[in-house]
Parts: C-alpha cells; sequence; structure tokens
C-alpha cells in the first residue's frame, strides 16, 4: 500500500512538472521561454491598447503590454475569464502612481507573461510620423502616437476571416493549422504588418510563394504565404531588403500543396499569416518552433490599413504615404 502511494505521489508530481511545461511557465537553466500560448481576446487586447494610448497626457503612463501581462498572471493565460473592470482597476492604480512592481510582487509569472506578450506585441503601440494630405492638397508628416502596425491586407480590398488556428490540415501528413487565413480575390495587395528585414524569400511545398519577414528586435518571424502564381512577390523584393509597416510586399494567391514550384495547389484563394516567436536562434527552423495565435491582433489592425496606389504600366501597387518609426520602447 505505502509502495502504490509513493508511486502515485510520484506520478502526480510529474504531472504537475509537464503541465507547467505544457502552459509555458517553465524556464530552464538556458533562460529562455519554450511555449507560448496566446490566447488574449480580440476585446482584451483592443482594451488594453486603447488605455495604453489615452493616458499618454498622464504623468504615469500606462503600458498595454504591462496590463495584458497582470491580467495573464491574473487568469493563468485564460482570457474567458476577461473583465473590463479587472483591468481599468489595474491601470487606475498605475495611473495614480503605485509601482508595478509592488502592484504584481505576489504573481508568480507575472515575469513569464510579461516577456511572451512583449515577444509577440513590442513595437505594435509607440510614436510615429505619417504623411497626409492638408487641406492645400500637399503632403505633410503629422507625428502621432498609437498603433504602428498594419493589417496584412491593403485598404479598400475586401477579405474576411474567422480564427481558424489549430484546424486541422492533412496536406503532407496530418498537422494543426499554425496561423491565420484571410480570404481575399487574386491579385490583393499583402502589406507588411510590421518593419523588418526580409529573411527569406521563395518557394515552399505547403507554403508556396512566401516570405519571411524578421522584426528589428528579431522576436517575431512574420509569414506570409500562398501568394499569386508568377507575379508573387513586390517588385524589386528581394532577401536582405528592409521593409517598412505598410509596405507592399506581395499579393494574394493559391499557391502551394504542390513540390511543383509555381502550382496552384490550393482550393481557395487566400493568405495565409503566420506569427513566429523566437526566444532563442535554436528555436527557428527546428521542432520547438513557437506560432501563436493571430486572431487578436488582426482582429485589431483591421482599423489600420496602408493606402495603396496602382501603377497602370507595370500594374504593381505600392504605398501612398510615408511612413517613419520613431524609436522608443513600445
Amino acid at each position: 500500500m505505502k509502495r502504490m502511494m509513493c508511486a502515485f505521489v510520484g506520478v502526480f508530481l510529474i504531472a504537475i512538472v509537464v503541465m507547467m511545461q505544457v502552459a509555458g511557465k517553465d524556464i530552464d537553466k538556458t533562460g529562455y521561454i519554450k511555449y507560448v500560448e496566446f490566447n488574449v481576446t480580440s476585446e482584451a487586447l483592443k482594451d488594453a491598447v486603447n488605455l495604453d494610448i489615452e493616458s499618454q497626457d498622464s504623468d504615469n503612463k500606462v503600458d498595454f503590454i504591462t496590463l495584458l501581462a497582470y491580467l495573464g498572471a491574473k487568469y493563468g493565460g485564460d482570457f474567458s475569464k476577461y473583465s473590463r473592470s479587472d483591468m481599468t482597476e489595474f491601470a487606475d492604480k498605475i495611473k495614480s502612481g503605485e509601482n508595478i512592481e509592488s502592484l504584481t510582487d505576489d504573481m508568480k509569472y507575472f515575469k513569464y507573461y510579461s516577456q511572451a506578450y512583449g515577444a509577440a506585441l513590442n513595437g505594435m503601440v509607440g510614436n510615429f510620423s505619417e504623411e497626409r494630405p492638408d487641406d492645400s492638397g500637399n503632403a505633410v508628416m503629422e507625428e502621432k502616437y498609437g498603433v504602428r502596425w498594419f493589417s496584412p491586407i491593403a485598404r479598400t480590398f475586401p477579405c474576411s476571416s474567422y480564427d481558424d488556428f489549430g484546424a486541422e490540415r492533412t496536406y503532407g501528413y496530418k498537422r494543426r493549422h499554425l496561423g491565420h487565413d484571410i480570404m481575399a480575390a487574386v491579385g490583393t495587395p499583402v502589406v507588411a504588418v510590421e518593419s523588418g528585414t526580409v529573411e527569406c524569400l521563395g518557394w515552399n511545398q505547403y507554403g508556396g510563394w512566401r516570405i519571411g519577414i524578421r522584426s528589428d528586435d528579431t522576436k517575431r518571424y512574420w509569414y506570409y504565404a500562398h501568394l499569386r502564381q508568377n507575379r508573387p512577390f513586390a517588385e524589386g523584393l528581394k532577401e536582405g531588403n528592409r521593409v517598412k509597416a505598410g509596405d507592399v510586399i506581395g499579393y494574394v494567391g493559391r499557391t502551394g500543396y504542390s513540390s511543383t514550384e509555381n502550382t496552384n495547389g490550393i482550393d481557395e484563394t487566400h493568405l495565409h499569416l503566420g506569427l513566429e516567436l523566437v526566444f532563442d536562434e535554436s528555436q527557428k527552423e527546428s521542432n520547438s518552433e513557437i506560432w501563436i495565435d493571430l486572431y487578436a491582433i488582426t482582429n485589431l489592425l483591421e482599423s489600420h490599413q496602408s493606402s495603396v496606389v496602382r501603377n497602370n504600366e507595370t500594374k504593381e501597387f505600392t504605398r501612398q504615404y510615408d511612413y517613419c518609426e520613431s524609436n522608443d520602447d513600445n
């Protein structure tokens, strides 16, 4: 009986350890995060961003990632428990001058969620300058604070989507869908969600013509796939190029699901958008890749789209207004 009890306790303890690792809250001696589930809802993300923006005139500013990390620690990452009052009460304490460290001192996983959500969202909100026409029609640069990332689909082009992260895919082998599909017509301009460097460009039998862009802080790898047959990329785009958020980088298509290059193997025309978090370079191109659910992010970005113009001679689209990000910590 005693042996059985010891065995039961041992199995129970092992199960707890495994659960903690699966929850992504276990950081071993290597010192970097191995797993992230990004379950932040669209409502919570929008509320956090709005509170951040609204606080910029306050003496004590609120950071949207800090708000989300606090709630992540409070809810154990389960944002089905989200209550706006939980967020606003915490934000009010910060604005009143209370110290964040003391407010989160008893939250064991606040640091983890700060790092995890920071890797996913750093740079999405901050200072930037954007070109706009003045009353005389002349282009002027206007300084702003707000959302700096763009929807991957250019302004005025129709699109639709739903939260399909984790859905089953069977081409090649049975697997989970580790991205977000956005339905749009062939030739719809695809724009860079955030600024970064083109890390890969070319054919992949699963993604077809695809582009991989690494963020400036190297934590995010954006994957744009199933691009248009024959003319998938923006003219002149090459590996190593730096692109700005809102730049046209390619065009929606349905290539992929074939080892033969330039094949339309996808039934429905759409953009596959993926976001991989990279805490250590050993995770890139490995069995330990961390891909997150993008639905809340793309839902937020639907209200921030890049305007584009068409060159009738080349039939290429380019961004209409210039854009420049300011270097800051947000």
